[in-house]
């Protein structure tokens, strides 16, 4: 008799690489088992231990597994060091209800991956992975660059990846700290250590731009895990279940989808005893993509259904998709709404507000593109003689503050080299008022068919390639 998954997951469990420890599960700890035992050692300590052997592939699809579940927190997902996953969540923290609540919605999200993860937070993206990665405890999450630098400055160097090749020679000369490191002269450090630790110093200070290729989304959805041990009875199909939900809601919020129906197939032996798979159709009554929700439904036909062999591996497959139906946030029933509607509309808000909290553009006779706009109360009447602003070709979105460009094939380059379409449009002004600019704009485009606003910067001794905005 086969032991069950709750069985399995209960069992003391140690991975190994070759025949040492590499990793232990919290059952195998409190028997004493520990990373960098032998494994004869460790079975003599602990005999009910399960020693199983490293799988880089299966390591990957975790990886893979949980990346495509963080999609429902932000599109903005990389790959960092050692196996870990970087998140943009500055446009989300609002949206989940802060930093701590967001923290403890991935942290359960990963739980029902089967995983145990520590998370950083930080205002960049190498500073919250040096949170997450140190090994002593205390807080991980800053949210402002002064305290990012006290946190970080007391970590070990190894934890920073281009300075383990040179960890013998730091300990050396007594530096041992990113403190240590950050007090030593640039240019030595760059010539004994190379430019990549030097440049992982600026990208975890927030001093240079982090460049990242963002994780995509598989154009359609289909999962499967196969079982460490077989599952007898069909509700405990349900702890292997949330794992291939999550990895399907986060999809679902890559790709702005919605599904009709899923497919939960549970696979039984192979060879002589060879059973087919039993499928299990849930139809939704309406559109969904919510977690939770399909895990209930889950949940209520599991526990009806009565599995004719032990399941040894799961499938989960989406049917039905279709576009999402974005919920209208207008605060009126009517979407056209008249310039009547509108202007209560602002009169509530300023009241409730406050008149200077409530604020609309006002168009400027500048040809500076930071300085064509200001903000005026909303319910101020516009200023005499302001024209409407010429037709240009111009982003929607306009950066707080240009952003150095770094060259690569001797062009500019933004996650990927660009390349120019339209251009240059000369901007020259601001000398009267001692904000002077001479720029060269020019529409520019990624490989990845994305275009941006840029310029050429003249007015500095050495010109050079700013990011000001982006088109939708």
């Amino acid at each position: 008799m086969s032991p069950s998954w709750q069985d399995e997951a209960a069992a003391p469990l140690a991975v190994l690489e070759r025949e040492t420890v590499l990793a232990v599960s919290s059952a195998a700890r409190r028997l004493g088992v520990r990373p960098g035992m032998r494994k004869k050692g460790a079975g003599a300590i602990a005999p009910q231990t399960l020693f199983v052997q490293r799988d880089a592939a299966r390591e990957r699809q975790l990886l893979d597994a949980a990346a495509l579940a963080m999609f429902q927190y932000t599109p903005e997902l990389a790959l960092g060091p050692d196996a870990s996953l970087l998140l943009g969540v500055g446009a989300s923290l609002r949206a989940f209800g802060g930093p701590l609540t967001l923290s403890r919605r991935i942290r359960r999200t990963i739980a029902q991956l089967g995983c145990q993860a520590r998370l950083g937070m930080a205002p960049t993206a190498l500073g919250a992975w040096l949170l997450a990665a140190r090994p002593a405890p205390g807080p991980r999450r800053v949210l402002r660059p002064a305290a990012l630098a006290r946190r970080w400055a007391g970590l070990p160097c190894q934890l920073l990846p281009p300075a383990r090749a040179h960890l013998v020679w730091l300990d050396g000369i007594g530096c041992r700290t990113l403190a240590d490191l950050m007090r030593l002269p640039r240019a030595g450090l760059q010539r004994r250590c190379g430019a990549a630790l030097l440049q992982a110093l600026d990208h975890a200070r927030g001093q240079a731009p982090e460049l990242y290729e963002w994780v995509r989304p598989p154009l359609d959805f289909s999962a499967r895990l196969e079982l460490l041990a077989r599952i007898d009875h069909a509700p405990l199909v349900l702890l292997v279940a949330r794992r291939l939900v999550q990895q399907l809601a986060g999809w679902l919020e890559a790709v702005h989808a919605s599904v009709t129906a899923v497919t939960l197939e549970l696979e039984h032996e192979r060879g002589r005893h060879a059973r087919p798979p039993t499928p299990l159709c849930i139809a939704l009554a309406s559109p969904g993509w919510h977690a939770d929700r399909l895990l209930r439904l889950l949940k209520e036909h599991l526990e009806r259904l009565v599995l004719p062999a032990p399941v040894i591996a799961v499938a989960l497959r989406a049917g039905g998709i279709a576009p999402r139906e974005v919920p209208s946030t207008r605060l009126f029933a009517d979407p056209g709404g008249t310039p009547a509607d509108r202007g209560r509309l602002l009169e509530l808000l300023a009241a409730r507000l406050g008149a200077g909290r409530v604020l609309g553009a006002a168009p400027q006779a500048d040809h500076r593109p930071e300085a064509a706009n200001r903000w005026q109360p909303a319910l101020d009447p516009p200023a005499a003689g302001a024209d409407a602003p010429e037709a240009l070709d111009r982003p929607l979105w306009l950066l707080p503050s240009p952003l150095p460009l770094s060259m690569r094939q001797e062009r500019p380059c933004y996650g990927t080299p660009l390349r120019l379409l339209r251009g240059p449009e000369r901007i020259e002004n601001g000398w009267w008022d001692g904000a002077p600019i001479a720029r060269d704009y020019f529409v520019a485009e990624s490989e990845t068919a994305i275009r941006y606003w840029i310029y050429l910067d003249q007015a500095l001794d050495e010109p050079r390639w700013f990011l000001h905005g982006l088109y939708a």
